[in-house]
């Protein structure tokens, strides 16, 4: 699939504006799910998980399926392909992961928020779950921070399916009296050290909080 220029730069408009959307969504969701743990304010304990539910559904939700869906039409759309480039293999992985979680932890943002809106939440009501709100809210934007490090850096170079596509003749872009093929654009593999640094260091730490988060056994809880 072959985008025009115009409509590969608003798909690529389209998905940062998303991807930065959800980045400052997950930020503001993180204060305050600390807000309503640390606070001693009632009304305020209150309010915050009110909006922490609202802000949940209506803006951080809509936002990260419509980054993947956009990420996705962009990979497609481009010579940079879906599994061309482990750059972009690993930010679809990473998407996906903190999609589910999001999905999974919906129940969660919702049963804290019912509670606090029946009932005036004390200290140490629900602090475990309301602790959790705060882990996985870190978590999320941690995740979130290397997607965002991949796009910039772009390091890895090219998978052993891109290397391979890279090295194929198109057919179907080839004239009837042209004996020469039009090949797919094959990039540079080479890789500043201090830029594969950066992005080990990114990858690894979002690779930590994928394995406690799977430890912990987070996924199956409630």
């Amino acid at each position: 699939m072959n985008m025009t220029p115009r409509l590969r730069k608003f798909v690529l408009i389209t998905h940062i504006t998303f991807s930065v959307g959800w980045l400052g969504a997950v930020a503001g969701f993180l204060a305050l799910a600390i807000a309503g743990l640390t606070s001693h304010d009632a009304q305020r304990v209150r309010a915050t998980y009110l909006a922490m539910e609202l802000t949940a559904w209506f803006v951080i939700l809509p936002l990260a399926f419509a980054s993947l869906v956009t990420g996705i039409i962009q990979s497609l759309g481009t010579a940079w392909g879906l599994f061309r480039h482990y750059w972009v293999l690993a930010k679809l992985m990473l998407t996906v992961f903190a999609t589910i979680v999001l999905l999974l932890k919906m129940k969660l943002i919702g049963y804290v928020a019912g509670v606090a809106a029946e009932k005036t939440l004390s200290g140490v009501d629900l602090r475990a779950l309301r602790i959790e709100l705060v882990v996985h809210a870190a978590g999320g934007l941690l995740v979130l921070l290397a997607i965002t490090t991949l796009s910039v850096f772009k390091p890895w170079g090219m998978t052993a399916y891109g290397r391979r596509k890279g090295s194929q003749p198109d057919l179907s872009s080839r004239s009837s009296g042209d004996a020469t093929f039009v090949r797919e654009p094959v990039f540079a593999t080479s890789t500043p050290r201090w830029v594969r640094v950066i992005g080990i260091h990114a990858i690894g730490l979002a690779v930590l909080f994928v394995i406690l988060h799977i430890t912990a056994g987070g996924l199956w809880h409630h």
